[in-house]
């Protein structure tokens, strides 16, 4: 599949066959892809938590207003955000970048994010939608549905995960095959309505 048709594709699906199972092959595969998402000063702050726990998968469907995706779906993706990665480390991230590039960028990485927690969390969040949107269209490419999701208990989910304190939770992205296609496109609004050119009237 190309890009622009798995682009044209890709939905949010809510029904799931819970018999399907993908291959441990096939979810490091997605995982790796995904991973080539851009993310600001290379730091790849996400953090893709797998759940693999039937018990723990339940509950977070509980979690999430029972929604049956969460235990439905072949995978359920926590996609979270490690707020301090910036200071973990930060040589590791231009470790393979010429030494003058190195010299450059690993100080301004400790110089723009220090006390700046809105930049922390801002670019995190980013970074976690430009990687779901990767996994998605990745995922459609090898033959799977999927659905972002924001509509669970964060605190709850924070909890029964035991999220660490520097980090957020994004969102969730399930995959899966679909029992039924998604329904038709509700409302596109125009281009007319969506684009602006130079600048806001």
């Amino acid at each position: 599949m190309d890009t622009l048709k798995a682009i044209e594709e890709r939905r949010s699906v809510k029904a799931y066959d819970p018999e399907h199972r993908m291959t441990d092959e096939e979810i490091q595969k997605l995982l790796s892809y995904t991973m080539l998402s851009p993310t600001a000063f290379n730091i790849q702050h996400w953090r893709f938590l797998v759940v693999k726990d039937p018990e723990l998968r339940q509950k977070l469907r509980e979690a999430s207003w029972n929604q049956a995706q969460v235990t439905d779906a072949s995978l359920l993706v926590v996609i979270c955000a490690d707020l301090k990665a910036w200071e973990k480390e930060p040589d590791r991230y231009w470790k393979n970048a010429p030494e003058p590039v190195q010299q450059a960028l690993v100080p301004m990485i400790l110089n723009y994010y220090k006390d700046n927690i809105e930049a922390e969390r801002d670019e995190a969040m980013r970074s976690c939608g430009m990687a779901a949107q990767t996994m998605m269209l990745a995922a459609k490419e090898m033959g799977y549905d999927t659905c972002p999701m924001d509509g669970f208990d964060f605190d709850k989910v924070a909890e029964l995960i035991n999220l660490p304190e520097d980090h957020l939770i994004s969102m969730f992205v399930v995959v899966g095959k679909a029992l039924r296609p998604a329904n038709e496109r509700a409302g596109q609004l125009t281009l007319d309505e969506v684009v602006i050119y130079d600048r806001f009237t």
